[in-house]
């Protein structure tokens, strides 16, 4: 439930943003604001950046810190922030070959969005 919450002021704080990016004059939407709310508002999204903020994961780990995400959904999602360019895929040939997923840059830099979220929700919720 907590990451549901998470996950949720995640998006509310990326729509206070947004509205940030609104055009007084046009009263438009900026495409950037609009483009970033499209990306990290989809289900999930927000609690898969969230699990790997501390370090390279396993499919089967994040599976198990998200309760209620398929594997099915897990794979689009992860597959979807990889061509975003939020997260890489790494697989080491071993035996058994491991996956592991992990923050890029691009990724890593919205760890100061989840503190504020964070700082919001530890004093509004």
């Amino acid at each position: 439930m907590h990451l549901f919450i998470v996950s949720y002021l995640l998006f509310v704080k990326l729509y206070d943003i947004m509205m940030l990016g609104v055009d007084n004059m046009e009263n438009t939407l900026c495409p950037k604001m609009e483009e970033t709310l499209g990306m990290l508002g989809k289900k999930w999204v927000g609690l898969i950046v969230f699990t790997l903020l501390d370090g390279p994961k396993k499919f089967s780990e994040i599976e198990k810190f998200i309760h209620g995400i398929s594997g099915r959904v897990l794979t689009e999602r992860l597959k979807e922030l990889e061509a975003m360019g939020i997260i890489n895929k790494n697989i080491f040939n071993e035996t058994p070959i491991r996956i592991e997923y992990v923050l890029t840059r691009k990724g890593v830099d919205l760890t100061k969005a989840f503190e504020k979220i964070g700082e919001w929700a530890e004093k509004w919720v």
